[in-house]
């Protein structure tokens, strides 16, 4: 029997997965599954860049808004309930589209990952308590000196992150690193992973454009309004973070909006440094429907029948 397909949309930041993935879902009549791992938030909307109603133009769409900035949500949780959604998905259709710039969270789907120990509350306070003297600074250098290959890859700026490999670190005396490079799961579906880059002045104009526009649509506002949640970890991520500081009176407003753009950027070259290790990706320009069109008729004969002509 022949396997059902996951086609994943990979990327980095406002490359344009969204509009190449709906467009591809319409083609072949299939629903999405989103893998950023800030749009599962309902209360996050402008500072995610999640698509509306009428971006989506009637293409069913799954975790986006699924979950609440307060519930404590990981990449276990997210796989176990991707995996258990796919089950389901895959006996109405033989293709499923899943999209997103969270490598970890597309990575948990298509591979899995070793079953990591949790810490003790005692482990998680005291890590809390160097945050709190010493700063995001303060963990970044613990978890160099635990795990110097690790702390190349993560995401310096992702509190949530860099506290878990700390965690795992001191729970088991081994390198985060080294225990996340288990065997891959055996999954029921073949992966077909699309990635979509650019020239690195075009993307950067682009994220630039977008962080403009999300000021015009509202982002501060909405930042105002999560502003007795800013502790949380949903909330550490990039262009939330920056106008805390602002609201807080660390820096003024255009030096926030200056700073977003900065470090927006930096993400997405961190996104694609994640990217690039995987040999299994197939790289496009963003408006290179066609182009995928015709490599998914190439590789896999799920798309034989639905890709219209």
């Amino acid at each position: 029997m022949t396997k059902k397909s996951l086609i994943v949309i990979i990327g980095p930041t406002a490359i344009g997965k969204t509009s190449l993935s709906i467009a591809l879902a319409k083609e072949l009549n299939c629903p999405v599954i989103s893998a950023d791992s800030r749009q599962f938030f309902k209360e996050m909307s402008i500072g995610t860049a999640k698509p509306s109603k009428e971006e989506m133009q009637g293409v069913p769409h799954y975790f986006i808004d699924s979950h609440s900035i307060v519930e404590d949500y990981n990449v276990g949780k997210f796989e176990n309930e991707a995996i258990g959604l796919l089950e389901k998905l895959f006996q109405k259709h033989n293709v499923v589209l899943m999209v997103g710039g969270s490598g970890l969270y597309i990575d948990a789907v298509c591979k899995g990952f070793d079953k990591l120990p949790e810490a003790d509350a005692e482990l998680r306070e005291k890590i809390n308590s160097i945050f709190e003297s010493k700063g995001m600074a303060g963990l970044q250098e613990l978890l160099k000196d635990l795990d110097p290959e690790y702390y190349t890859k993560v995401d310096l700026q992702n509190r949530h992150r860099v506290s878990r490999a700390i965690e795992v670190c001191l729970c088991t005396g081994k390198p985060y690193s080294s225990l996340r490079e288990g065997k891959n799961k055996e999954r029921n579906f073949n992966s077909i992973k699309v990635g979509l880059n650019t020239s690195r002045e075009v993307l950067y104009s682009q994220i630039n454009q977008r962080v403009d526009e999300m000021m015009k649509q509202g982002l501060l506002e909405e930042v105002k309004a999560l502003q007795a949640h800013k502790g949380l970890n949903a909330l550490q991520t990039v262009g939330y973070r920056e106008l805390f500081d602002y609201l807080d009176k660390k820096n003024d407003l255009f030096s926030a909006v200056e700073l977003i753009k900065q470090n927006t950027r930096n993400f997405a070259k961190r996104q694609l440094t994640w990217f690039r290790k995987d040999p299994g990706i197939k790289w496009f320009e963003p408006d290179a429907l066609e182009e995928i069109k015709k490599y998914l008729l190439e590789v896999d004969t799920n798309f034989m029948n639905l890709i219209r002509k």
